[in-house]
């Protein structure tokens, strides 16, 4: 399968477009055995592109005796994207996608999607916020778009897997604080999130966003919006056992990323 843009097509001709990616370089961001990561331009207009090599039946026997979906190809990527797109969710929009092969392990893909440009991450963007707290408007403004779109996101059946804020990104100039979800290689595509993903994800953007100076009050800000729930006092009692599973998630990354115990927001 290959799907390419327009300009893509014209930039090609008739070359082939597997050859011509997994041939070309740029400025590399990810590098490991079976992935690449990197930003090219092609005809003044910039591009990120991941090749996929096979990873081979260890790698997938790895993931399986973990109880993980391994990921084969740019496929799901792909699909998250088309998805999100479909929805009005803000995210990457697909340049050129192609995939060959039957065999999982030696499948190969690659992904191209136009450049974000001008924009900030979540992460760098609060790195200062403990020191420097932002106007109370627009921070208040940030967590209902991050809320917003992870629930948006969860709603339509993606889970993301890598859900960070640094997974998320800003124009600096846009006043409507409009956030771009990226980096789906690892998200998964159904009818409705399995609980388990839905606390991965909730857990990881509380654990990434722990030590940017938030109060527990911005935190229940988050959980009102996410949940479009009426009153945040029930939603907390009737899915007690979700955030009590999502808090205990979030502190358990703490402890490993940062071998102490998480801050006591909650």
């Amino acid at each position: 399968m290959i799907d390419l843009s327009e300009p893509l097509q014209n930039f090609l001709g008739g070359r082939d477009p597997f050859k011509f990616f997994f041939e070309l370089d740029g400025e590399e961001y990810r590098l490991v055995k079976s992935r690449r990561t990197f930003r090219c331009e092609l005809a003044g207009k910039g591009y990120f592109v991941k090749v996929h090599r096979g990873i081979g039946f260890r790698e997938i026997f790895k993931d399986l005796l973990q109880f993980k979906r391994p990921v084969t190809s740019a496929a799901d990527e792909y699909r998250a994207i088309k998805l999100l797109n479909s929805a009005g969710i803000p995210t990457m929009s697909v340049a050129g996608f192609g995939v060959r092969g039957c065999n999982p392990a030696k499948k190969e893909s690659f992904l191209v999607t136009d450049e974000l440009v001008g924009m900030i991450s979540l992460e760098d963007l609060t790195s200062t916020w403990r020191s420097a707290p932002p106007e109370s408007r627009f921070k208040h403004l940030l967590i209902r778009n991050l809320a917003e779109s992870a629930g948006a996101m969860h709603r339509l059946g993606v889970n993301h897997r890598d859900c960070y804020i640094c997974h998320y990104l800003l124009d600096p100039k846009d006043e409507r604080g409009k956030l771009f979800v990226i980096d789906l290689h690892r998200a998964q595509c159904r009818k409705k999130v399995p609980y388990r993903y839905l606390v991965k994800d909730v857990a990881g953007l509380f654990f990434s966003s722990m030590d940017i100076g938030l109060s527990r009050r911005d935190f229940l800000r988050f959980v009102k919006i996410y949940s479009r729930c009426a009153s945040l006092k029930a939603e907390l009692r009737e899915n007690q056992a979700f955030y009590r599973d999502v808090k205990r998630t979030a502190e358990k990354l703490y402890r490993k990323e940062f071998a102490k115990a998480a801050p006591e927001i909650f």
